[in-house]
């Protein structure tokens, strides 16, 4: 009997039902590609952001080895390297910190951006900040001695306040540095609104962000501040350790252990939160 080497074309075709079997699966395989890509990309720019937090966050435990207090939001009385929070960091860092710097390196988180229509664009000097500096704790932006923020106590910027050296936020105010938020994404916010590209980390009622911030800037940002990180920020805190909380938990939160957070006294202050 003769044995046939080589088998005709009909033994070797695939059925109509196989080949939809193998479309089928190659289909399923590019949608999970498709689906895995934007994710992977996601995290990557979850871990860049991370790593720059955790770098100012570094930059801001060797200020305090200097100094013995927090850098000050904004000093126009102190004319050295201290004078706002960015250029102190930043000389730590040994880096630039103007404007044009600002979207760059350790100050650009890869997953934010600066949209087109925002108030930032009539005013370009300013800059659309990444990062944001927890300068008045719970509660609309004060330059009294009612921030419970690493700011200055208030801005000594008048010839009868007290010496700046009074106003500044010592190191040993802060009563419990790994639970008290210092630098993390640029944003600011209640249950109802998020507002991103300030340069302040901070929460406060719905209708303090609504009247003196949201209504400042576009109407989208609430929806970039959810979409950033997928609902989450980072954030480092007083003693240098970085955590990724969510959103929620930033601005919606009404535990003791979320509202505490935010102060140096360590303590909720619910008040903060009234109109």
């Amino acid at each position: 009997m003769k044995h046939r080497l080589n088998p005709d074309k009909k033994d070797l075709a695939f059925t109509l039902v196989e080949l939809l079997v193998v479309i089928a699966i190659i289909a399923i395989l590019a949608a999970l590609l498709l689906a895995a890509i934007p994710q992977a990309k996601a995290r990557a720019q979850r871990i860049q952001c991370a790593n720059n937090v955790r770098q100012l966050g570094m930059a801001l435990q060797m200020f305090k080895a200097d100094h013995n207090y927090y850098p000050p939001f904004l000093d126009p009385a102190d004319h050295t390297e201290n004078r706002y929070w960015k250029n102190a960091l930043g000389y730590e860092m040994d880096i630039h910190t103007n404007v044009s710097y600002f979207p760059k390196g350790v100050w650009h988180c890869p997953a934010a951006y600066r949209p087109s229509n925002t108030i930032w664009n009539l005013h370009p000097e300013t800059g659309y900040d990444d990062y944001g500096y927890n300068a008045n704790g719970l509660g609309p932006w004060v330059s009294t001695n009612n921030s419970l923020g690493l700011a200055n106590h208030w801005l000594p910027s008048l010839p009868n306040e007290p010496p700046i050296s009074t106003a500044r936020v010592s190191e040993s105010e802060v009563v419990n540095p790994s639970e008290m938020f210092a630098i993390g994404d640029a944003l600011f916010g209640s249950p109802s609104f998020v507002v991103d590209g300030v340069n302040t980390l901070g929460r406060a009622s719905d209708e303090w962000v609504s009247t003196y911030v949201h209504g400042f800037f576009d109407s989208e940002s609430t929806k970039r501040s959810y979409a950033r990180h997928q609902g989450k920020a980072n954030v480092v805190f007083c003693d240098g350790h970085v955590e990724s909380p969510t959103l929620q938990f930033l601005f919606e939160d009404t535990s003791d252990d979320a509202l505490s957070r935010w102060n140096r006294d360590h303590q909720p202050h619910r008040e903060k939160l009234s109109p």
